[in-house]
């Protein structure tokens, strides 16, 4: 540590071998922690006597997205994050890793990514050149940027729950909902 507090030297970020998925480490015969779920345990299970005057409660499969991810925009249509949500959540449950990632990590990349996909339909509608608004000449159209943005904010969120699939799941996955939103995108403009 430094005489400003601030700490400097040691270890670069990302230095050294990539860690290999569970799967491969298991495959292989190599050593691995698997994060366990707890289960109930019978000798700590609640009788029904113990419940007196307890509220009634009902489990939940799917937690449910919030209410921003589908609220109507400017044009009236729904954002549509919601979708993206409940089909990223899936894809996590398939692989038995849904306990392990936050929802609101998964809230705040279908958002990302389904912005990004509006940024490029408005690249579409609108083109790649826009007009300066006060020299009148042409610029680069403000979504080109936007676009970049939102695809590196939703790609740097995803990094962050496969890296959480990866480092969990024990079974090898094959499929990744990315690309099914990609084909999705890229067949609707097809029709046009």
């Amino acid at each position: 540590m430094a005489k400003d507090g601030t700490n400097r030297g040691g270890r670069r970020v990302r230095a050294g071998d990539k860690p290999q998925p569970l799967a491969d480490k298991i495959t292989k015969g190599k050593a691995a922690k698997v994060l366990e779920v707890p289960d109930i345990h019978p000798e700590s299970m609640l009788e029904a006597e113990d419940l007196n005057g307890a509220a009634d409660l009902y489990g939940e499969d799917m937690p449910t997205p919030s209410d921003y991810l589908s609220s109507r925009q400017k044009d009236g249509k729904p954002l549509g994050a919601d979708a993206l949500f409940i089909e990223t959540w899936r894809w996590l449950k398939e692989r038995g890793c849904e306990k392990f990632v936050n929802p609101r990590l998964i809230e705040a990349y279908a958002q990302a990514f389904t912005r990004y996909i509006q940024c490029e339909e408005a690249i579409s509608t609108y083109g790649l050149l826009g007009k300066h608004p006060t020299t009148g000449g042409a610029i680069t159209s403000p979504f080109v940027q936007m676009s970049q943005s939102f695809q590196k904010q939703a790609n740097l969120l995803w990094y962050e729950i496969f890296d959480i699939v990866k480092q969990n799941c024990t079974t090898a996955f094959v499929g990744n909902p990315q690309d099914d939103i990609m084909e999705a995108l890229l067949s609707g403009r097809k029709g046009r």
